[in-house]
Protein backbone atom coordinates (compact mmCIF):
# COMPACT_ATOMS: atom_id res chain seq x y z
CA UNK A 1 0.00 0.00 0.00
CA UNK A 2 0.98 3.30 -1.14
CA UNK A 3 0.68 6.85 0.63
CA UNK A 4 -1.87 7.41 -1.77
CA UNK A 5 -3.79 4.14 -0.77
CA UNK A 6 -3.51 5.23 2.87
CA UNK A 7 -7.01 5.32 4.48
CA UNK A 8 -8.01 8.34 6.41
CA UNK A 9 -11.09 8.21 8.78
CA UNK A 10 -11.56 11.22 11.22
CA UNK A 11 -10.79 9.93 14.70
CA UNK A 12 -14.03 9.50 16.99
CA UNK A 13 -12.61 12.28 19.73
CA UNK A 14 -14.90 10.86 22.37
CA UNK A 15 -14.27 7.19 21.32
CA UNK A 16 -10.57 7.82 21.87
CA UNK A 17 -10.93 9.62 25.13
CA UNK A 18 -12.72 7.11 26.47
CA UNK A 19 -10.51 4.24 25.67
CA UNK A 20 -7.53 6.38 26.16
CA UNK A 21 -8.73 7.06 29.65
CA UNK A 22 -9.57 3.26 30.03
CA UNK A 23 -5.84 1.98 28.97
CA UNK A 24 -4.71 5.27 31.64
CA UNK A 25 -6.69 3.36 34.48
CA UNK A 26 -4.91 0.03 33.69
CA UNK A 27 -2.00 1.81 33.72
CA UNK A 28 -2.84 3.57 37.22
CA UNK A 29 -4.10 0.09 38.85
CA UNK A 30 -1.36 -1.97 37.45
CA UNK A 31 0.45 -3.82 40.50
CA UNK A 32 3.78 -4.10 39.22
CA UNK A 33 6.23 -2.37 36.94
CA UNK A 34 5.74 -5.02 33.98
CA UNK A 35 1.88 -4.69 34.35
CA UNK A 36 2.22 -0.59 33.42
CA UNK A 37 4.78 -1.11 30.69
CA UNK A 38 2.41 -3.32 29.53
CA UNK A 39 -0.20 -0.94 29.87
CA UNK A 40 2.17 1.96 28.35
CA UNK A 41 2.37 0.03 25.31
CA UNK A 42 -1.42 -0.41 24.90
CA UNK A 43 -1.52 3.79 25.36
CA UNK A 44 1.16 4.43 22.89
CA UNK A 45 -1.10 1.81 20.26
CA UNK A 46 -4.27 4.30 20.63
CA UNK A 47 -2.29 7.75 20.70
CA UNK A 48 -0.15 6.03 17.42
CA UNK A 49 -3.92 5.64 16.01
CA UNK A 50 -5.09 9.07 16.74
CA UNK A 51 -1.61 10.78 15.23
CA UNK A 52 -1.88 8.38 11.98
CA UNK A 53 -4.54 10.20 10.39
CA UNK A 54 -3.13 13.35 11.99
CA UNK A 55 -0.09 13.01 10.09
CA UNK A 56 -1.87 11.81 6.92
CA UNK A 57 -4.57 15.01 6.97
CA UNK A 58 -1.59 16.84 7.59
CA UNK A 59 0.37 15.70 4.84
CA UNK A 60 -2.26 15.56 2.54
CA UNK A 61 -2.92 19.05 3.38
CA UNK A 62 0.20 20.68 2.89
CA UNK A 63 0.61 18.83 -0.67
CA UNK A 64 -2.72 21.26 -1.68
CA UNK A 65 -3.59 23.69 0.86
CA UNK A 66 -6.93 24.18 -1.81
CA UNK A 67 -8.34 20.91 -1.07
CA UNK A 68 -11.27 21.61 0.95
CA UNK A 69 -11.50 18.56 2.31
CA UNK A 70 -8.07 18.23 3.72
CA UNK A 71 -8.18 22.11 4.84
CA UNK A 72 -11.64 20.89 6.75
CA UNK A 73 -9.36 18.06 8.22
CA UNK A 74 -6.45 20.52 9.41
CA UNK A 75 -9.09 22.76 11.22
CA UNK A 76 -10.33 20.13 13.34
CA UNK A 77 -6.58 18.91 14.75
CA UNK A 78 -5.97 22.37 14.94
CA UNK A 79 -9.57 22.81 17.31
CA UNK A 80 -8.75 19.54 18.81
CA UNK A 81 -5.10 18.65 19.24
CA UNK A 82 -5.30 20.19 22.86
CA UNK A 83 -7.49 17.67 24.20
CA UNK A 84 -5.25 15.06 23.17
CA UNK A 85 -2.62 16.85 24.93
CA UNK A 86 -4.26 17.23 27.64
CA UNK A 87 -4.80 13.07 28.28
CA UNK A 88 -1.26 12.77 27.37
CA UNK A 89 -0.80 14.81 30.29
CA UNK A 90 -2.63 12.67 32.64
CA UNK A 91 -0.37 10.16 31.51
CA UNK A 92 2.22 12.01 32.06
CA UNK A 93 1.46 13.00 35.47
CA UNK A 94 0.63 8.94 36.03
CA UNK A 95 3.67 8.35 34.72
CA UNK A 96 5.74 10.30 37.51
CA UNK A 97 3.68 9.37 40.00
CA UNK A 98 4.10 5.84 39.04
CA UNK A 99 5.40 3.51 42.17
CA UNK A 100 7.10 1.28 39.90
CA UNK A 101 9.19 4.13 38.44
CA UNK A 102 12.39 2.48 39.11
CA UNK A 103 11.16 -0.46 37.07
CA UNK A 104 10.23 2.23 34.52
CA UNK A 105 13.12 3.50 34.35
CA UNK A 106 15.11 0.50 33.97
CA UNK A 107 13.25 -0.21 31.12
CA UNK A 108 12.56 2.61 29.52
CA UNK A 109 15.67 5.30 30.50
CA UNK A 110 15.36 8.47 32.68
CA UNK A 111 14.55 10.27 29.35
CA UNK A 112 11.02 9.36 29.25
CA UNK A 113 10.65 11.07 32.76
CA UNK A 114 12.49 14.20 31.56
CA UNK A 115 10.16 14.48 28.81
CA UNK A 116 7.03 13.99 30.79
CA UNK A 117 8.40 16.29 33.60
CA UNK A 118 8.93 19.15 30.82
CA UNK A 119 5.81 18.45 29.40
CA UNK A 120 3.82 18.26 32.62
CA UNK A 121 4.84 22.33 32.90
CA UNK A 122 3.93 23.42 29.82
CA UNK A 123 0.38 22.14 29.78
CA UNK A 124 -2.76 22.90 31.99
CA UNK A 125 -6.26 22.32 31.21
CA UNK A 126 -6.41 26.06 31.93
CA UNK A 127 -4.81 27.16 28.36
CA UNK A 128 -6.76 24.96 25.95
CA UNK A 129 -8.20 28.00 24.24
CA UNK A 130 -5.31 29.53 23.63
CA UNK A 131 -3.23 26.34 22.15
CA UNK A 132 -6.58 26.35 19.92
CA UNK A 133 -5.88 29.78 18.97
CA UNK A 134 -1.69 28.90 18.75
CA UNK A 135 -2.83 26.28 16.29
CA UNK A 136 -5.27 28.19 14.26
CA UNK A 137 -2.45 31.17 13.98
CA UNK A 138 -0.18 28.69 12.90
CA UNK A 139 -2.36 27.18 9.71
CA UNK A 140 -3.41 30.71 8.88
CA UNK A 141 0.40 31.98 8.10
CA UNK A 142 0.95 28.24 6.34
CA UNK A 143 -1.74 29.26 4.37
CA UNK A 144 -1.04 32.79 3.21
CA UNK A 145 2.27 31.90 2.15
CA UNK A 146 1.31 29.18 0.09
CA UNK A 147 -1.63 31.28 -1.62
CA UNK A 148 1.53 33.41 -3.33
CA UNK A 149 0.33 33.41 -7.04
CA UNK A 150 3.09 35.92 -8.60
CA UNK A 151 2.76 36.76 -12.20
CA UNK A 152 6.78 36.65 -13.56
CA UNK A 153 8.47 35.67 -16.82
CA UNK A 154 4.94 34.66 -18.23
CA UNK A 155 3.75 32.51 -15.35
CA UNK A 156 1.61 32.96 -12.28
CA UNK A 157 4.56 31.10 -9.44
CA UNK A 158 4.59 30.06 -5.92
CA UNK A 159 7.27 31.48 -3.60
CA UNK A 160 9.20 28.40 -4.41
CA UNK A 161 9.18 28.76 -7.86
CA UNK A 162 11.46 31.53 -7.56
CA UNK A 163 14.41 29.72 -6.89
CA UNK A 164 15.88 29.58 -10.28
CA UNK A 165 15.55 33.13 -10.88
CA UNK A 166 17.37 34.23 -7.67
CA UNK A 167 20.03 32.19 -8.96
CA UNK A 168 20.58 33.39 -12.34
CA UNK A 169 23.51 34.81 -13.89
CA UNK A 170 21.88 37.77 -15.19
CA UNK A 171 22.01 40.17 -12.64
CA UNK A 172 18.59 42.10 -13.44
CA UNK A 173 16.62 38.62 -13.93
CA UNK A 174 18.03 38.26 -10.02
CA UNK A 175 16.75 41.34 -9.21
CA UNK A 176 13.52 41.60 -10.77
CA UNK A 177 12.79 37.87 -9.07
CA UNK A 178 13.73 39.46 -6.11
CA UNK A 179 11.43 42.72 -6.25
CA UNK A 180 8.50 40.27 -7.43
CA UNK A 181 8.55 37.64 -4.51
CA UNK A 182 9.88 40.04 -1.39
CA UNK A 183 6.93 42.19 -3.69
CA UNK A 184 4.46 39.65 -2.39
CA UNK A 185 5.40 39.17 1.22
CA UNK A 186 5.22 43.55 1.02
CA UNK A 187 1.92 43.17 0.52
CA UNK A 188 0.84 40.59 3.12
CA UNK A 189 3.02 42.37 5.53
CA UNK A 190 0.47 43.80 7.84
CA UNK A 191 -1.46 40.33 7.87
CA UNK A 192 1.96 38.32 8.78
CA UNK A 193 3.08 41.01 11.40
CA UNK A 194 -0.70 40.74 12.86
CA UNK A 195 -0.70 37.35 12.73
CA UNK A 196 2.68 37.07 14.80
CA UNK A 197 2.02 40.04 17.65
CA UNK A 198 -1.31 37.60 18.05
CA UNK A 199 1.12 34.68 18.37
CA UNK A 200 3.66 36.34 20.85
CA UNK A 201 0.23 37.90 22.98
CA UNK A 202 -1.29 34.43 22.93
CA UNK A 203 2.00 32.63 24.11
CA UNK A 204 3.07 35.08 27.00
CA UNK A 205 -0.56 34.74 28.10
CA UNK A 206 -0.15 30.70 27.91
CA UNK A 207 3.15 31.17 30.04
CA UNK A 208 1.94 33.69 32.63
CA UNK A 209 -1.16 31.24 33.29
CA UNK A 210 1.60 28.28 33.97
CA UNK A 211 3.71 29.91 36.13
CA UNK A 212 6.49 31.07 33.82
CA UNK A 213 7.74 34.81 33.89
CA UNK A 214 7.77 34.47 30.17
CA UNK A 215 7.37 32.82 27.15
CA UNK A 216 11.02 31.86 27.34
CA UNK A 217 11.84 29.46 30.00
CA UNK A 218 8.25 27.73 28.40
CA UNK A 219 9.35 27.55 25.01
CA UNK A 220 12.73 25.94 25.83
CA UNK A 221 10.39 23.62 28.37
CA UNK A 222 8.47 22.93 25.28
CA UNK A 223 11.34 22.13 22.99
CA UNK A 224 12.66 19.64 25.67
CA UNK A 225 15.70 21.27 26.25
CA UNK A 226 16.91 19.39 29.22
CA UNK A 227 20.35 19.85 29.69
CA UNK A 228 20.92 23.31 28.46
CA UNK A 229 19.13 27.48 29.26
CA UNK A 230 19.23 30.60 27.84
CA UNK A 231 22.74 31.28 29.36
CA UNK A 232 24.35 28.50 27.59
CA UNK A 233 22.64 29.50 24.18
CA UNK A 234 23.69 33.23 24.72
CA UNK A 235 27.02 31.74 25.32
CA UNK A 236 27.03 29.95 22.30
CA UNK A 237 25.51 32.50 20.14
CA UNK A 238 28.83 34.96 21.00
CA UNK A 239 31.17 32.14 20.23
CA UNK A 240 29.61 32.60 16.57
CA UNK A 241 29.38 36.26 16.76
CA UNK A 242 33.05 36.08 17.53
CA UNK A 243 34.40 32.91 15.16
CA UNK A 244 31.98 33.04 12.36
CA UNK A 245 30.58 36.54 11.35
CA UNK A 246 34.51 37.33 10.17
CA UNK A 247 34.55 34.13 8.36
CA UNK A 248 31.51 34.95 6.77
CA UNK A 249 32.17 38.55 5.86
CA UNK A 250 35.08 36.90 4.07
CA UNK A 251 32.86 34.43 2.47
CA UNK A 252 30.75 37.30 0.78
CA UNK A 253 33.51 39.19 0.02
CA UNK A 254 35.46 36.26 -1.85
CA UNK A 255 31.92 35.83 -3.10
CA UNK A 256 31.62 39.40 -4.76
CA UNK A 257 35.03 38.88 -6.29
CA UNK A 258 34.27 35.64 -7.72
CA UNK A 259 30.99 37.35 -9.34
CA UNK A 260 32.68 40.60 -10.65
CA UNK A 261 31.20 42.84 -8.48
CA UNK A 262 31.69 45.65 -6.12
CA UNK A 263 30.02 44.64 -3.26
CA UNK A 264 26.76 41.98 -3.15
CA UNK A 265 23.18 42.52 -3.00
CA UNK A 266 20.68 40.85 -1.19
CA UNK A 267 19.16 39.58 -4.49
CA UNK A 268 23.00 38.41 -5.40
CA UNK A 269 23.60 35.82 -2.23
CA UNK A 270 22.09 33.15 -3.43
CA UNK A 271 24.64 33.09 -6.55
CA UNK A 272 27.94 31.80 -5.96
CA UNK A 273 29.49 31.41 -9.78
CA UNK A 274 29.46 34.31 -12.53
CA UNK A 275 28.35 31.60 -15.21
CA UNK A 276 25.91 29.78 -12.39
CA UNK A 277 26.11 27.53 -9.81
CA UNK A 278 25.71 23.75 -9.98
CA UNK A 279 22.37 22.32 -10.53
CA UNK A 280 21.18 18.78 -11.38
CA UNK A 281 21.28 17.70 -14.86
CA UNK A 282 18.19 16.05 -14.79
CA UNK A 283 14.25 16.79 -14.23
CA UNK A 284 12.83 15.42 -10.91
CA UNK A 285 12.17 11.54 -11.67
CA UNK A 286 15.93 11.53 -12.95
CA UNK A 287 16.99 13.04 -9.63
CA UNK A 288 14.68 10.65 -7.57
CA UNK A 289 16.43 7.44 -9.80
CA UNK A 290 20.14 8.77 -8.90
CA UNK A 291 18.90 9.10 -5.42
CA UNK A 292 18.21 5.59 -5.04
CA UNK A 293 21.50 4.91 -7.06
CA UNK A 294 23.34 6.65 -4.27
CA UNK A 295 21.65 5.85 -1.06
CA UNK A 296 21.69 1.84 -2.38
CA UNK A 297 25.37 2.52 -2.62
CA UNK A 298 26.42 4.15 0.58
CA UNK A 299 25.41 1.65 2.68
CA UNK A 300 23.12 -1.75 3.35
CA UNK A 301 21.53 -0.03 5.80
CA UNK A 302 20.22 2.96 3.74
CA UNK A 303 19.75 0.57 1.04
CA UNK A 304 16.68 -0.96 2.58
CA UNK A 305 15.60 2.24 3.96
CA UNK A 306 15.79 3.92 0.11
CA UNK A 307 13.79 1.09 -1.58
CA UNK A 308 11.09 1.17 1.61
CA UNK A 309 10.58 4.47 0.76
CA UNK A 310 9.88 4.73 -3.03
CA UNK A 311 8.26 1.34 -2.74
CA UNK A 312 5.02 2.91 -0.37
CA UNK A 313 5.31 6.24 -2.28
CA UNK A 314 6.57 7.84 0.85
CA UNK A 315 8.00 11.35 -1.18
CA UNK A 316 6.44 14.68 -2.40
CA UNK A 317 8.95 16.64 -3.66
CA UNK A 318 8.16 18.73 -6.75
CA UNK A 319 6.97 22.35 -6.19
CA UNK A 320 3.32 22.54 -7.45
CA UNK A 321 0.62 25.60 -7.06
CA UNK A 322 -1.10 25.71 -4.01
CA UNK A 323 1.65 23.23 -2.16
CA UNK A 324 2.78 24.44 0.94
CA UNK A 325 6.39 25.89 1.36
CA UNK A 326 9.36 24.71 2.43
CA UNK A 327 10.52 21.05 3.15
CA UNK A 328 9.86 18.55 6.69
CA UNK A 329 9.82 15.00 7.35
CA UNK A 330 7.28 13.40 9.20
CA UNK A 331 6.53 10.00 10.63
CA UNK A 332 3.32 8.15 9.96
CA UNK A 333 3.73 5.88 13.22
CA UNK A 334 0.36 3.46 12.05
CA UNK A 335 2.26 2.51 9.24
CA UNK A 336 5.90 2.64 10.39
CA UNK A 337 6.27 4.89 7.53
CA UNK A 338 8.44 8.21 7.37
CA UNK A 339 7.67 10.76 4.95
CA UNK A 340 9.79 13.34 3.01
CA UNK A 341 7.71 16.31 1.58
CA UNK A 342 9.66 18.96 -0.50
CA UNK A 343 9.79 21.36 -2.79
CA UNK A 344 11.93 21.14 -6.22
CA UNK A 345 12.87 23.98 -8.08
CA UNK A 346 15.39 22.57 -10.40
CA UNK A 347 18.49 24.49 -8.21
CA UNK A 348 20.79 22.47 -5.62
CA UNK A 349 18.33 23.14 -3.40
CA UNK A 350 16.54 20.28 -4.19
CA UNK A 351 20.00 17.65 -3.64
CA UNK A 352 20.21 19.83 0.00
CA UNK A 353 16.55 18.80 0.39
CA UNK A 354 16.83 14.89 -0.78
CA UNK A 355 20.15 14.70 1.25
CA UNK A 356 18.72 16.40 4.40
CA UNK A 357 15.09 15.67 4.98
CA UNK A 358 16.76 11.76 4.05
CA UNK A 359 18.47 11.82 6.67
CA UNK A 360 15.51 12.63 9.23
CA UNK A 361 13.59 9.81 7.48
CA UNK A 362 16.89 7.54 7.99
CA UNK A 363 16.55 8.39 11.66
CA UNK A 364 13.17 7.60 11.88
CA UNK A 365 13.04 4.47 10.10
CA UNK A 366 15.89 3.26 12.38
CA UNK A 367 14.52 4.07 15.37
CA UNK A 368 10.91 3.10 14.55
CA UNK A 369 11.43 0.05 17.33
CA UNK A 370 12.24 2.41 20.13
CA UNK A 371 10.89 1.23 23.56
CA UNK A 372 8.28 4.55 24.17
CA UNK A 373 6.85 6.49 21.25
CA UNK A 374 8.51 9.66 22.27
CA UNK A 375 11.84 7.84 21.53
CA UNK A 376 11.17 7.77 17.82
CA UNK A 377 12.40 11.38 17.64
CA UNK A 378 15.14 13.10 19.13
CA UNK A 379 14.77 16.68 20.53
CA UNK A 380 14.91 18.73 17.19
CA UNK A 381 18.52 20.14 18.27
CA UNK A 382 19.79 16.55 17.92
CA UNK A 383 17.20 15.31 15.09
CA UNK A 384 19.20 18.20 13.05
CA UNK A 385 22.30 15.88 13.32
CA UNK A 386 21.50 13.32 11.75
CA UNK A 387 19.44 15.26 8.48
CA UNK A 388 22.87 17.72 8.33
CA UNK A 389 25.75 14.86 8.72
CA UNK A 390 23.61 13.13 5.77
CA UNK A 391 24.48 16.19 3.55
CA UNK A 392 28.11 15.78 3.99
CA UNK A 393 28.38 11.99 4.11
CA UNK A 394 26.64 12.48 0.28
CA UNK A 395 29.48 14.39 -0.86
CA UNK A 396 31.36 11.73 -2.31
CA UNK A 397 28.43 10.78 -4.79
CA UNK A 398 27.51 14.18 -5.97
CA UNK A 399 28.63 13.02 -9.54
CA UNK A 400 25.82 10.82 -9.65
CA UNK A 401 23.47 14.54 -9.98
CA UNK A 402 25.64 17.37 -11.18
CA UNK A 403 27.97 14.99 -13.48
CA UNK A 404 31.01 17.98 -13.99
CA UNK A 405 29.98 19.90 -11.63
CA UNK A 406 29.91 18.24 -8.57
CA UNK A 407 33.15 20.01 -6.96
CA UNK A 408 31.49 23.48 -7.49
CA UNK A 409 28.24 22.11 -5.62
CA UNK A 410 30.50 20.56 -2.90
CA UNK A 411 32.66 23.90 -2.15
CA UNK A 412 29.60 25.91 -2.60
CA UNK A 413 27.54 23.65 -0.07
CA UNK A 414 30.30 24.30 2.14
CA UNK A 415 30.23 27.95 1.84
CA UNK A 416 26.44 28.39 2.39
CA UNK A 417 26.82 26.31 5.34
CA UNK A 418 29.12 28.59 7.12
CA UNK A 419 27.04 31.91 5.97
CA UNK A 420 23.99 29.66 7.55
CA UNK A 421 25.44 29.61 11.20
CA UNK A 422 25.33 33.07 11.66
CA UNK A 423 21.38 34.33 10.63
CA UNK A 424 20.41 30.51 12.97
CA UNK A 425 21.69 32.61 15.98
CA UNK A 426 20.35 35.58 14.60
CA UNK A 427 16.60 33.93 14.37
CA UNK A 428 17.33 32.69 17.90
CA UNK A 429 18.03 36.22 19.25
CA UNK A 430 15.30 37.77 18.12
CA UNK A 431 13.25 35.48 19.53
CA UNK A 432 14.55 36.32 22.89
CA UNK A 433 14.39 39.48 22.46
CA UNK A 434 10.75 39.41 21.28
CA UNK A 435 9.29 37.07 23.69
CA UNK A 436 11.41 38.83 27.24
CA UNK A 437 9.26 42.20 25.80
CA UNK A 438 6.31 41.17 24.61
CA UNK A 439 4.64 44.44 24.58
CA UNK A 440 6.67 45.58 21.83
CA UNK A 441 4.66 47.18 18.76
CA UNK A 442 5.61 45.40 15.57
CA UNK A 443 7.59 48.56 14.26
CA UNK A 444 9.53 47.81 17.48
CA UNK A 445 9.96 44.08 16.80
CA UNK A 446 11.19 45.07 13.13
CA UNK A 447 13.12 47.54 14.80
CA UNK A 448 14.97 44.58 16.79
CA UNK A 449 14.96 41.94 14.27
CA UNK A 450 17.57 45.27 11.89
CA UNK A 451 19.63 45.58 14.91
CA UNK A 452 20.19 41.93 14.99
CA UNK A 453 20.68 41.57 11.67
CA UNK A 454 23.57 43.99 11.29
CA UNK A 455 25.46 42.37 14.39
CA UNK A 456 25.13 38.84 13.06
CA UNK A 457 24.71 39.49 8.88
CA UNK A 458 26.91 42.99 8.32
CA UNK A 459 27.71 42.94 5.03
CA UNK A 460 23.81 42.64 4.41
CA UNK A 461 22.85 45.08 1.27
CA UNK A 462 19.16 45.52 0.61
CA UNK A 463 19.82 48.52 -2.06
CA UNK A 464 17.15 50.52 -0.72
CA UNK A 465 14.03 47.97 -1.26
CA UNK A 466 12.21 49.84 1.53
CA UNK A 467 10.25 46.71 2.76
CA UNK A 468 13.62 44.93 3.64
CA UNK A 469 15.13 47.96 4.87
CA UNK A 470 12.23 48.06 7.30
CA UNK A 471 13.36 44.79 9.25
CA UNK A 472 11.24 42.67 7.96
CA UNK A 473 13.48 39.30 6.74
CA UNK A 474 12.39 37.34 9.65
CA UNK A 475 8.49 37.21 8.26
CA UNK A 476 9.84 34.36 6.22
CA UNK A 477 11.07 32.06 8.74
CA UNK A 478 8.45 29.82 9.31
CA UNK A 479 9.59 28.00 12.23
CA UNK A 480 9.69 31.92 14.30
CA UNK A 481 5.37 31.53 13.27
CA UNK A 482 5.41 27.92 14.15
CA UNK A 483 7.95 26.08 16.21
CA UNK A 484 9.16 28.90 18.92
CA UNK A 485 13.07 28.67 19.51
CA UNK A 486 13.16 25.73 16.85
CA UNK A 487 16.11 27.28 15.64
CA UNK A 488 19.11 27.42 16.83
CA UNK A 489 18.95 23.51 17.11
CA UNK A 490 19.91 23.67 13.02
CA UNK A 491 23.10 25.55 14.00
CA UNK A 492 24.24 23.41 16.62
CA UNK A 493 23.39 20.51 14.67
CA UNK A 494 25.89 22.14 12.35
CA UNK A 495 28.94 22.05 14.16
CA UNK A 496 28.21 18.58 15.03
CA UNK A 497 27.72 17.53 11.40
CA UNK A 498 30.93 19.39 10.89
CA UNK A 499 32.55 17.17 13.14
CA UNK A 500 30.69 13.73 11.45
CA UNK A 501 32.40 15.32 8.20
CA UNK A 502 35.89 15.51 9.43
CA UNK A 503 35.72 12.15 10.94
CA UNK A 504 34.57 10.64 7.35
CA UNK A 505 37.92 12.24 6.01
CA UNK A 506 40.00 10.26 8.44
CA UNK A 507 37.46 7.06 8.37
CA UNK A 508 34.53 6.76 6.37
CA UNK A 509 33.58 3.47 7.74
CA UNK A 510 33.74 4.54 11.50
CA UNK A 511 31.88 7.61 10.87
CA UNK A 512 29.29 5.55 9.24
CA UNK A 513 29.13 3.22 11.55
CA UNK A 514 28.70 5.96 14.52
CA UNK A 515 26.18 7.48 12.52
CA UNK A 516 23.61 4.63 12.55
CA UNK A 517 24.41 3.88 16.14
CA UNK A 518 23.06 7.60 16.89
CA UNK A 519 20.41 7.36 14.32
CA UNK A 520 18.96 3.66 15.79
CA UNK A 521 19.08 5.57 19.77
CA UNK A 522 16.47 7.98 18.73
CA UNK A 523 15.18 10.26 21.21
CA UNK A 524 16.30 7.58 24.24
CA UNK A 525 18.92 9.91 25.71
CA UNK A 526 18.87 14.04 25.77
CA UNK A 527 21.10 16.39 23.23
CA UNK A 528 24.27 16.26 25.01
CA UNK A 529 23.88 12.81 25.85
CA UNK A 530 23.32 11.89 22.47
CA UNK A 531 26.58 14.04 21.21
CA UNK A 532 28.75 12.16 23.62
CA UNK A 533 26.78 9.25 22.43
CA UNK A 534 28.30 9.58 19.19
CA UNK A 535 31.30 10.46 20.29
CA UNK A 536 31.60 14.47 19.39
CA UNK A 537 32.16 17.27 21.41
CA UNK A 538 29.32 19.66 22.83
CA UNK A 539 29.05 23.19 20.63
CA UNK A 540 28.79 24.78 23.81
CA UNK A 541 31.84 24.00 25.30
CA UNK A 542 34.49 26.62 25.52
CA UNK A 543 36.73 26.69 22.30
CA UNK A 544 34.96 23.37 20.12
CA UNK A 545 33.13 26.54 17.91
CA UNK A 546 36.37 28.15 17.12
CA UNK A 547 38.30 24.85 16.86
CA UNK A 548 35.83 22.85 14.51
CA UNK A 549 34.98 26.41 12.58
CA UNK A 550 38.93 26.65 11.90
CA UNK A 551 38.93 22.69 10.09
CA UNK A 552 36.08 23.59 8.00
CA UNK A 553 37.83 27.18 6.87
CA UNK A 554 41.42 24.81 6.33
CA UNK A 555 39.14 22.71 4.05
CA UNK A 556 37.45 25.97 2.00
CA UNK A 557 41.14 27.26 1.89
CA UNK A 558 43.04 23.94 1.05
CA UNK A 559 40.34 23.09 -1.96
CA UNK A 560 41.80 23.39 -5.79
CA UNK A 561 39.96 26.01 -7.00
CA UNK A 562 40.75 25.30 -10.69
CA UNK A 563 38.23 22.27 -10.28
CA UNK A 564 35.34 24.56 -10.12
Amino acid sequence: MTFTEYPYTRPDLDQFTATFQQQLDVFRNAGSGAEQIKAIEGINTIRSAFDTMHQIAMIRHTIDTRDAFYAGEQAFYDEHSPKVEELISAYYSALVESPFRSDLETHFGPQLFRIAEMSLRTFSPAIMDLLVQENKLGTKYTEIMASASIPFEGEERNLSEFGPFMRSPDRSLRKRAAEARWGFLAEKREALEDIFHQLVQVRHAMAQQLGYENFIRMGYDRMLRSDYDEESAAFYREQIRVHLVPLASRVREEQAARLGLESLKYYDEALQFPDGNAAPKGNPEWIINNGKKLYESLSPETAEFIHFMMDNGLMDLVAKKGKAGGGYCTYISGYNAPFIFSNFNGTSADIDVLTHEVGHAFQVYLSKDQSAMEYCWPTSDAAEIHSMTMEYFTYPHMDLFFNGSANRYRYSHTLESILFLPYGVAVDEFQHVVYKQPEMSKEERNRAWKIIEEKYLPKRDFDGFAHLEAGTWWQTQSHIYQSPFYYIDYTLAQVCAFQFWMKAQQDKDKAMADYIRLCKAGGSRSFLDLVAYAGLESPFNEGVVQSVVAQVDDWVQRFDKTLL
